[in-house]
């Protein structure tokens, strides 16, 4: 198992984002996590990732890196894409000096045609689609080979043709790598195309956990509100 999460408890303030929460994702498993804006998605991938710290419950992954993929892909703009991917070859220091130029120049190929991109290594972030550069963040998550590859929005801000791409890559990713993955999203495409367990969250709280098919059913209270973006429900949005 790559991911447990026990009786995890995350507050803001006086506000609690995340309440006892617990589940585990599978190496080579998908999990999306959904729900309203501000239900504690995001919040649990940046714990997982160790950019906030819980309050407590305990958060177990196996031993290898974990991938963050951002929502708005997150590259340095005055790095080409090739220096983009490669940056935690060259700057971590349990890894600056494992590969030699070579050896670095060579990763990153391989890593840009395991995304569907050749030849743009000398390219600069701003001479590229959002989609193409969502995919060179894709590249540089999996540059460090992880075994945990997070991602926020992955399609957040793309069109329909590129979000599908977006989403073929994620499942390809998984398959080549067999990392756990854990997709933030809102957009059903994306859960229906990526996901193989599903968990909704509201309040804090885990309100469902099943397939993509079990939630598409709709035959829990939370997954009928949220499939059919009805605003008659359990749920309440935030003001």
């Amino acid at each position: 198992m790559s991911i447990e999460v026990k009786n995890l408890i995350k507050t803001f303030g006086d506000r609690t984002v995340i309440n006892n929460i617990s589940f585990s994702v599978n190496n080579g498993e998908t999990l999306a996590i959904v729900g309203f804006s501000g239900s504690g998605k995001s919040t649990i991938l940046k714990l997982i990732c160790g950019l906030i710290q819980p309050d407590s419950g305990e958060i177990i992954t196996s031993e290898g890196d974990i991938a963050m993929v951002f929502q708005y892909s997150a590259l340095f703009d005055s790095l080409n894409i090739a220096d983009n991917i490669a940056f935690a070859l060259h700057e971590r220091r349990d890894l600056r000096n494992k590969y030699t130029e070579s050896d670095i120049r060579k990763i990153v190929t391989e890593k840009l045609a395991l995304v569907g991109l050749k030849g743009i290594e000398e390219q600069y972030p701003s001479e590229l689609s959002g989609g193409m550069q969502k995919r060179v963040s894709f590249a540089r998550a999996i540059v460090t080979e992880p075994n945990t590859i997070l991602y926020d929005e992955p399609t957040s801000g793309l069109d329909p043709i590129s979000s599908t791409l977006i989403e073929d890559y994620i499942v390809r990713l998984k398959e080549e790598t067999q990392a756990a993955s854990i997709v933030v999203t809102h957009q059903m495409s994306t859960i229906r195309r990526t996901a193989d367990r599903v968990i909704m969250l509201y309040d804090g709280k885990i309100v469902f956990e099943g397939t993509p098919d079990d939630m598409l059913r709709q035959d829990n209270d939370y997954t009928k509100q949220f499939v059919t973006a009805s605003l008659e429900g359990p749920m309440k949005m935030m003001a």
